[in-house]
């Protein structure tokens, strides 16, 4: 397997519990594949242009800690990486900025933007859940043959969140039009992860996967992503 270099983007903080858990989770990963996995952590406030500051990495994780000191510049990296092919996962908060950049740039909603930083925006469409998944944990079902089914080995999960704001479905149709797939959703049909099946590897969950390293189990996603990243 080949080497592997990894971008960690997000404003690292050791009071995180996903920024203590991504680590443990790509060691976890480089034991159980085998590979040679490194990886940097990124602050967004630092990143000036994705195609020249991440162009020596073999896959992007935006993780969780929203919202991020410098949005636009998370936005500007998922762009880079739906663009250029390269390996992305995004959890929590890199989910749903991940949506925000997809329905911008490529189903039309010009201004899609996240309730937590405009909540004036015409077009919010991260918006705060009606019930806070702070610490909460549940059954999350996957479509089949999706790459999260695929990586899980099963249509179902349990996992855990860290979150106050979700994907509001009312968009649903326009991004799906667009070639987004919703591949993840709780019990209640609750959308709680997304995929690109045209991208090499194009992954976002609202649940936070890594936090099962924190238990010594190899997060799937993490390793679905990791092996991804190796063949890129």
């Amino acid at each position: 397997m080949n080497r592997v270099k990894l971008a960690l983007l997000g404003d690292y903080s050791e009071d995180i519990v996903a920024h203590q858990a991504i680590p443990r989770a790509l060691e976890l990963a480089r034991e159980s594949l085998g590979a040679e996995v490194s990886w940097d952590w990124i602050r967004t406030s630092d990143l000036r242009s994705p195609a020249t500051d991440l162009r020596l990495y073999s896959g992007l994780w935006l993780v969780p800690g929203s919202p991020y000191e410098n949005a636009e510049a998370a936005l500007a990296a998922v762009t880079w990486a739906r663009e250029s092919g390269t390996p992305f996962l995004g959890t929590c908060g890199g989910f749903q900025h991940a949506l925000i950049e997809f329905a911008r740039s490529v189903a039309g909603l010009a201004d899609a933007d996240h309730a937590e930083t405009n909540p004036e925006a015409d077009t919010i469409i991260v918006g705060r859940l009606s019930c806070s998944l702070v610490g909460s944990s549940g059954a999350v079902h996957f479509a089949r043959e999706s790459r999260l089914a695929r990586a899980y080995g099963a249509e179902t999960a349990i996992e855990g969140y860290h979150c106050n704001f979700g994907f509001y479905s009312a968009y649903r149709p326009v991004l799906e039009r667009a070639g987004m797939h919703f591949t993840a959703w709780d019990d209640s049909g609750e959308i709680r992860g997304a995929e690109l099946p045209a991208h090499p590897f194009f992954v976002g969950t609202l649940f936070q996967p890594e936090r099962a390293a924190l238990k010594g189990k190899l997060p799937p996603v993490a390793g679905a992503f990791v092996r991804a990243a190796a063949q890129y």
